[in-house]
């Protein structure tokens, strides 16, 4: 049965799914929802996320949401031992970044994408950009530093950790913002760039 996929591209965490579907080489369909598009607030919609947020994943009997764990989820059912890695300890690890991409970094940079994004010039908080900033930087300070120490978020191999981060990096990459060297967040995001889930993922605009 064919994936299906409900949520507009230009958000982050549709993109994350997208990414993981393409990296596994798997055959999706994908509605646009949320947003303009609406759909998120309909009854069948809800029935199926009760959240009404998207992304949303059919997959036979299973429907999920959380857009790390419907990563999560594709990677466990069709690349154990690759991109799911096999030894708790990898894959923990992995979970870790994915948790710290949820919890820590989108957070931190949430608020300069919607003022520099989605909010009108005139409308602009700088206080709340120049924070966002403030709460960004050091954590990609921190990615660099650990990138330093490993090819990939998890250890020598890509793996599904690297998909979400990554795709938070993309939006902030794609913001008007000065961006300071990090030669070895800029080598792995090259890295990851050049993968074939990234494509129409990472090469895309913001809006």
């Amino acid at each position: 049965m064919t994936l299906h996929i409900w949520g507009r591209m230009s958000s982050i965490n549709v993109r994350k799914v997208v990414f993981a579907v393409q990296e596994l080489g798997l055959s999706a369909q994908r509605t646009d929802a949320g947003g303009h598009f609406g759909l998120v607030t309909e009854p069948d919609y809800r029935a199926r996320n009760p959240n009404g947020m998207v992304p949303l994943l059919e997959d036979g009997d299973a429907t999920l949401w959380e857009s790390n764990v419907i990563v999560r989820y594709l990677c466990a059912r069709h690349a154990a031992g690759t991109l799911y890695p096999e030894p708790l300890a990898t894959r923990f690890t992995a979970e870790m970044w994915m948790d710290w991409q949820q919890t820590t970094l989108n957070p931190a940079g949430r608020g300069a994408f919607l003022q520099l994004v989605r909010t009108p010039v005139e409308q602009r908080d700088d206080v709340l950009i120049a924070q966002s900033v403030a709460e960004t930087e050091p954590l990609l300070d921190l990615l660099d530093a650990e990138l330093a120490r490993r090819p990939y978020l998890a250890g020598d191999e890509f793996t599904m950790a690297d998909i979400p981060v990554a795709c938070e990096v993309h939006r902030w990459y794609g913001l008007p913002l000065a961006r300071p060297a990090r030669p070895q967040l800029d080598r792995w995001y090259q890295a990851v760039s050049g993968r074939p889930g990234a494509a129409g993922v990472l090469d895309m605009g913001l809006s």
